[in-house]
């Protein structure tokens, strides 16, 4: 119980330790910021292929293929619909859109991303808490640290951009901790109920990764090629994928 109560620290306080070096860093150049994100695109990407798709694939029994295509349709349309309602959430972050309507595309989006990270966060929390409660520990530990790898680079990304929306910084520190929470929330609820979440696991990893497909394609990597550094962002993004693939052979 101790090594799953500390990798469920580890792997939310991942994302906090994004956060800190997000503001450590806050004041950075749009070519600098696009291709962290790009990085950060490239890991997520990878995470959602091998770390939430392939391993719903083998998991899902004979319906494997149905019931993953589902998931990923699923986890797209459930992000497609909140960024239908997603510009009726910036209360949540106590800012005045009405005093600023030019920050609340902005907003908005940044919301996107950071409602999608917490989406993903839960199923793969449980993922990793599901490893843990059958037993298998090195395959846990094996997710849980492909999970925190791609967290540092998504915690220090929604920092500045949430600062530059007018968010305060104790709010926006509130929203990436909240985040983390999540992921900790995930992996105890996998340990302790293996048997429900074994149930739906198959569909919860699919769901994850068809969340983080959308914000990839819909969100971040158009964000990435908006500001002149297209050729670097492209190259980001492969570095970002090929070190989570590696990442995920040697430990797999």
């Amino acid at each position: 119980m101790t090594v799953v109560l500390l990798t469920a620290l580890g792997v939310g306080g991942a994302t906090i330790l994004g956060a800190v070096l997000g503001f450590i860093f806050k004041k950075i150049s749009h070519t600098f910021s696009d291709i962290v994100l790009a990085f950060a695109a490239g890991v997520m990407l990878a995470a959602a292929v091998c770390g939430l798709i392939l391993p719903s694939l083998e998991y899902g029994g004979n319906l494997s293929l149905l019931v993953t295509v589902a998931g990923i349709f699923c986890g797209a349309l459930c992000v497609n619909l909140i960024d239908k309602l997603v510009p009726h959430l910036h209360r949540l972050t106590g800012v005045d859109q009405e005093a600023h309507p030019e920050k609340g595309e902005q907003l908005s989006r940044i919301l996107l991303f950071v409602i999608a990270i917490a989406i993903h966060n839960l199923p793969e929390g449980i993922a990793a808490g599901v490893g843990f409660g059958t037993g298998n520990t090195a395959e846990a530990l094996t997710v849980a640290g492909g999970i925190a790898l791609q967290n540092v680079p998504e915690g220090m990304v929604i920092i500045a951009p949430m600062l530059a929306a007018g968010i305060s910084p104790v709010r926006t520190l509130f929203i990436a901790m909240a985040t983390g929470l999540i992921e900790v929330l995930g992996t105890l609820l996998g340990y302790f109920a293996v048997s429900l979440s074994a149930a739906v696991l198959p569909f919860a990893l699919a769901f994850a990764g068809g969340t983080m497909l959308y914000v990839i394609s819909d969100e971040m990597i158009p964000e990435t090629h908006a500001h002149g550094c297209e050729r670097g962002a492209t190259y980001s993004l492969l570095v970002g994928f090929c070190v989570m693939l590696i990442f995920d052979v040697l430990l797999g």
